[in-house]
């Protein structure tokens, strides 16, 4: 689950976590809650831990010993945390197994056991797609219609491999903010309630979406249902899983997966051999690892003797990271290494912003492969009062100002978008928009290391939960308009209204956008095809974020500092304006 316990003891038919504090004089509340939370995680979500006693230690090493204590367990025999320093460990076991019979545990039993979900955490799901109440990623109109046809067709393809007994994949595209990480959450819901056999889960690369998500969960539930916070995040942390924690479980075995239906959020952020093999080795040392990442977790669920089915979420123009694939690593695996494997895809695969490579029309003229079209999400739930949207920002990043101008006519009345020299001008107009509990914020492209001098500084990183969720009286917040957060923030996520500040990093020199990167103190240019592209994403991904509206930051340069010349600056500027997007003073 992302978290990890320093020590499980399995003594005496009990389940010892141990936490230990290292120099700690006294037994902090805090540390005290996160003990507990590894208790019951292991209760809540390793199988092998279901039915058994388990005892929370915290030790803080350099604490008074602490008095004899008497374990008390609750319902779920998880006992409330005890406490003891460094000396007293030997003690404290002793204590709690004095006078008190468990049964033995088969320790190879418990080693061998996996997760499997539970149906508290399916009820979260539920509400998060019944209620839309913690994450606004979901209306009640007309475009509803193509998110209700995207899930039963991806539906229909799982049922015809369950009764065939195929394996099968299935691939959806879809526009920025169209729904694609709802439309997994309620396929991998429906199949878990109707199905409860196949175990389905969602699984997502992007570490700030996993966390917002789980954070907007566990805060509804605990609201709605009047538990407590912490009992509310143990019963959603599961749902919403991070792929690396799934794929590194499966590395070195054999393990045939519980799950029968897999949810890839974000599919074409999974990394190529290269990047896959460099990190295994580096930090897991792995260093017999050498496949691309699609490639291992299609090998991990092609372990199943009878059927199973893949559904891999596709953006366009997404990649923003060193190593990212694209689709065209899960097609080369496809092609490769699992000819028995039936293919269903959106026909807009073909299209150049999901980078499937040049030979990928030939693929879709297999036998094998189903098109599809409503396995295309074509309408943005995000930018709701402006479906044109992701046409535009494309337009923009593409070089292309009067086809941008043209779609801009068909926005503006609806989707107001303005330019700015002055970061304050943006402050106040956004905090003018904003209405009720709307949320408004800063965003800014990772590589924009130049706009410090005005107060953007991107290296300061957000805690994307608070900036996400918290309300306007916290300074975390994105209300407050002092933290920025970066395209890696904000994949896959949405504020009401945006503010988009502009740097030299992606800047426009009159004829041509010129990429380049901050290092050490001066700009260098950026000519690795890939790079280039992920900076292009970057400036695409923050451009897509808002629902209602945004502005544009795109300050002055500054004669007295070479690192800032206005010509970066000024290009920029003038190309929007040539796109079409009015001016504020």
């Amino acid at each position: 689950m992302g978290k990890r316990a320093d020590a499980v003891a399995l003594i005496g038919g009990v389940v010892f976590v141990l936490e230990f504090k290292v120099g700690a004089q006294d037994y902090g509340r805090e540390a005290l809650a996160q003990v507990e939370d590894y208790a019951l995680d292991l209760k809540n979500f390793h199988e092998g831990s279901h039915l058994l006693p388990i005892a929370p230690v915290l030790i803080a090493t350099n604490a008074l010993s602490s008095e004899r204590q008497r374990l008390e367990f609750a319902d779920d025999m998880v006992a409330a945390p005890l406490r003891t320093n460094a000396a007293g460990i030997e003690h404290l076991v002793r204590d709690v197994l004095e006078g008190q019979a468990f049964a033995a545990i088969d320790e190879q039993g418990w080693l061998d056991a996996g997760y499997k979900p539970t149906p508290t955490i399916i009820e979260a799901a539920q509400t998060l797609y019944r209620t839309h109440s913690v994450v606004d990623i979901a209306r009640s109109d007309a475009s509803a219609k193509n998110l209700q046809e995207t899930s039963a067709s991806v539906s229909a393809v799982i049922d015809k491999a369950r009764s065939l007994g195929q394996k099968a994949i299935c691939f959806v595209t879809g526009v920025p903010g169209s729904g694609k990480t709802l439309a997994g959450l309620n396929i991998a819901t429906r199949r878990s309630e109707e199905h409860l056999d196949e175990h389905a889960v969602f699984l997502s690369g992007n570490g700030p979406l996993v966390d917002v998500l789980r954070e907007a969960l566990a805060r509804d539930k605990a609201v709605r249902e009047g538990v407590s916070k912490a009992q509310a995040e143990r019963a959603v942390r599961s749902f919403v899983q991070n792929i690396h924690h799934f794929r590194d479980h499966y590395v070195g075995n054999a393990d045939v997966p519980t799950e029968k239906v897999v949810v890839f959020d974000e599919a074409q952020r999974a990394w190529t051999r290269e990047q896959a093999s460099s990190f295994m080795q580096r930090k897991r040392g792995q260093s017999d690892f050498d496949v691309s990442e699609p490639e291992f977790l299609i090998s991990v669920m092609d372990r199943h003797p009878d059927w199973c089915a893949i559904v891999c979420l596709v953006g366009g123009g997404q990649e923003i990271n060193t190593g990212e694939a694209g689709i065209s690593e899960w097609i080369h695996a496809i092609e490769a290494r699992f000819p028995h494997w039936t293919v269903h895809v959106s026909p807009r695969i073909t299209l150049p912003d999901y980078s499937a490579g040049t030979d990928v029309r030939q693929f879709l003229a297999s036998s094998r492969v189903r098109q599809d079209v409503h396995l295309h999400l074509a309408v943005s739930m995000r930018s709701f009062r402006a479906e044109a949207l992701s046409d535009f920002v494309g337009y923009i990043v593409d070089n292309d100002p009067d086809a941008a101008r043209s779609a801009y006519d068909q926005i503006r009345e609806t989707y107001p978008i303005y330019l700015t020299r002055e970061l304050g001008v943006a402050r106040a107009w956004l905090r003018q928009q904003a209405r009720g509990t709307e949320r408004f914020g800063l965003v800014a492209s990772s590589g924009a290391q130049r706009l410090r001098p005005i107060g953007v500084y991107v290296k300061a990183a957000i805690d994307p939960p608070n900036w996400f969720l918290n309300d306007a009286m916290d300074v975390r917040s994105s209300f407050y308009l002092e933290e920025v957060a970066s395209e890696f923030d904000v994949q896959g996520l949405e504020l009401d209204w945006m503010g988009v500040c502009w740097d030299g990093d992606f800047h426009h020199n009159g004829d041509e956008w010129v990429c380049q990167a901050f290092k050490g103190r001066k700009w260098q240019s950026v000519r690795e095809m890939n790079r280039r592209l992920y900076l292009k994403n970057a400036y695409r991904v923050i451009l897509t974020r808002a629902r209602q509206g945004m502005i544009i930051v795109v300050p002055d340069g500054d004669a007295d500092d070479w690192t800032r010349p206005g010509c970066f600056y000024d290009g920029t500027f003038g190309f929007l304006k040539r796109c079409g997007l009015p001016a504020l003073d």
